[in-house]
């Protein structure tokens, strides 16, 4: 059966690496009868520009309706003074709610063409394949209540409030456990249990869950700060780590430094079995090189074969995406951001040419 992938290119260079991911949506199409239909739309600033709004409800609709949605990269200086609540980044959190997308999975793992490029010893990242599980439609970003408060006499208050149910936890803890089945089996929850009762209580309920339903997965918990420490001090000794939606958010920005790019790694924002999710990059819209044909597009590349293991169902040919990224780095293409010279539509032309 046909399948449709829902475009949203975005800001900045947004539009150029997800250019890169259609020309391989078109290749495995004609080479390997993937048989997906393509569909676009405006998004974040550019949304803004045309509309007036970051994400129209029609795009919304849309969005819920397909098989997969692969973004681009929104905001950017242009939009910076929009109201908090129309901008880029505001048209995003709406879209990860309406599509009901609780679990990010955010992989931070080392090609070993750039294991030199990472600021920590080869030693220490070679071979490291870590998968953040992070709640996303929870926690401080949706809690209520929230926003700045005038207090009168010059004083202002800030807020934002955590807050987690044993439903939003013991959903995104099942998808931790249901990928370690096909890991390593072991799963590291990470909170601040010692100072927050969210964190408590999110501590006890990934554990009742693990007891009670995955007695044979390895579960460990640790707190967040000191996650963030074993991060950099011994990152191989993860392999899933589960986190609420403030500390993942956090910890896995750090951990994609450690892989020497934080332009090569992908994401996946996925939600109850048969709904449609939302795949990006998770680099930013990078406006600075915008329309240079310099931006690096394997980031999206591989977000699109996230969509084709998670949604597409074509984990075959996700593993094809892989190891094509993998070869083009290993025959020495690289763009600026890798330290070369190769053009966004290089690097294109040579996963491509695996692909044939």
């Amino acid at each position: 059966m046909t399948k449709t992938l829902l475009l949203l290119p975005g800001d900045g260079i947004g539009p150029e690496v997800t250019a890169e991911s259609r020309r391989v949506v078109e290749r495995l199409n004609a080479a390997a009868g993937l048989g997906v239909e393509v569909e676009e739309a405006l998004f974040g600033g550019a949304a803004i520009d045309a509309t007036g709004d970051p994400i129209e409800a029609a795009t919304i609709a849309r969005a819920k309706a397909v098989d997969a949605v692969l973004m681009g990269a929104v905001g950017g200086p242009k939009w910076a003074n929009q109201p908090f609540d129309t901008r880029p980044e505001a048209g995003l959190l709406k879209l990860r709610a309406a599509m009901q997308v609780f679990a990010n999975l955010r992989p931070a793992l080392c090609f070993p063409a750039l294991a030199d490029a990472s600021t920590l010893k080869r030693e220490h990242v070679e071979g490291l394949n870590i998968l953040f599980v992070r709640e996303l439609t929870g926690g401080v970003y949706f809690g209520e209540p929230r926003g700045i408060e005038d207090l009168g006499g010059g004083e202002r208050r800030g807020v934002n409030t955590q807050v987690y149910t044993s439903t939003e936890i013991r959903r995104v803890a099942r998808v931790a456990f249901e990928l370690a089945k096909g890991r390593s089996g072991k799963v590291c929850s990470a909170e601040k249990s010692n100072v927050m009762e969210s964190g408590l209580l999110w501590k006890q309920e990934v554990q009742k869950l693990r007891d009670a339903e995955y007695p044979h997965v390895e579960l460990s918990h640790m707190l967040a700060d000191n996650a963030a420490m074993q991060l950099v001090k011994a990152p191989k000794q993860f392999d899933i780590i589960l986190t609420d939606n403030l500390f993942g958010d956090i910890l896995s920005d750090e951990a994609a430094m450690l892989t020497g790019s934080l332009g090569m790694l992908p994401s996946a924002a996925i939600g109850e079995a048969g709904k449609p999710g939302l795949y990006e990059p998770i680099h930013g819209s990078a406006p600075d090189i915008a329309g240079q044909g310099a931006a690096n597009p394997c980031a999206s590349i591989l977000s699109l074969a996230m969509g084709l293991r998670y949604s597409l169902g074509r984990p075959d040919l996700a593993d094809r995406v892989e190891a094509a990224v993998s070869a083009a780095l290993d025959a020495g293409v690289r763009t600026r951001d890798l330290g070369g010279t190769a053009t966004t539509r290089d690097m294109g032309e040579a996963i491509l040419a695996q692909l044939a």
